[in-house]
């Protein structure tokens, strides 16, 4: 309505500008533009990470390239198939989402069969995202003691995620790796990343 009454306000006044181009209205136009990137800044500082969430709207769109394949590091890994800048959104790490007693109970299951618990992502404190059956690419990325990764925890529409960020320049058939911080336990899980001061394992 106020852009209806404005514009009829500016029909009804005589044109002052030789070129027939009317200048109250052509100044309501120009405010209207501004007002509304003022907005959409307001919006956007409204949220404490926009930048992630920026970045996690243009995955959606514009999904990086990337591939699975074998990996000297550990049987399958994750390679990008075009360059990647520093503190790019790569990936998002996809799952079901579960509790910490349900995880519990599939990480024995999975060890009888053989699959290992490496697919089990903690979230927070009592929520876990387990890809082993239900993921994407993302549950191919290996480990490395020394990664060109590492996983960040973003909120989108009051969900948790967890995204994988590049923190350095990632070339073209370069394998991506994160630095899965297991905790500190008697029986070791042997490193075979290779990364020069490597730890020794991944525990």
């Amino acid at each position: 309505m106020k852009y209806l009454n404005n514009t009829k306000l500016a029909t009804e006044l005589p044109s002052t500008s030789t070129q027939g181009i009317c200048i109250p209205a052509q100044t309501t136009s120009l405010r209207s533009g501004s007002e509304f990137r003022s907005e959409q800044r307001r919006l956007l500082s409204s949220f404490s990470c926009d930048s992630d969430l920026v970045k996690f709207n243009q995955l959606k769109f514009r999904r990086k390239r990337i591939s699975f394949r074998r990996s000297h590091i550990h049987e399958w890994g994750l390679f990008a198939m075009e360059p990647i800048a520093a503190d790019e959104l790569v990936i998002e790490y996809v799952g079901q989402i579960i509790r910490q007693v349900i995880a519990d109970m599939r990480e024995e299951r999975y060890e009888e069969e053989g699959i290992g618990s490496s697919y089990l992502f903690r979230v927070d404190q009592d929520t876990i995202i387990d890809a082993t059956k239900c993921g994407n690419l993302a549950r191919f990325i290996n480990h490395s003691c020394n990664p060109n990764c590492y996983a960040k925890i973003i909120t989108v529409e009051s969900q948790k995620k967890i995204v994988i960020y590049s923190r350095q320049p990632i070339s073209i058939n370069e394998e991506i790796t994160y630095d899965y911080k297991f905790p500190i336990e008697e029986i070791k899980i042997p490193c075979l990343c290779g990364a020069d001061g490597c730890r020794g394992s991944l525990n």
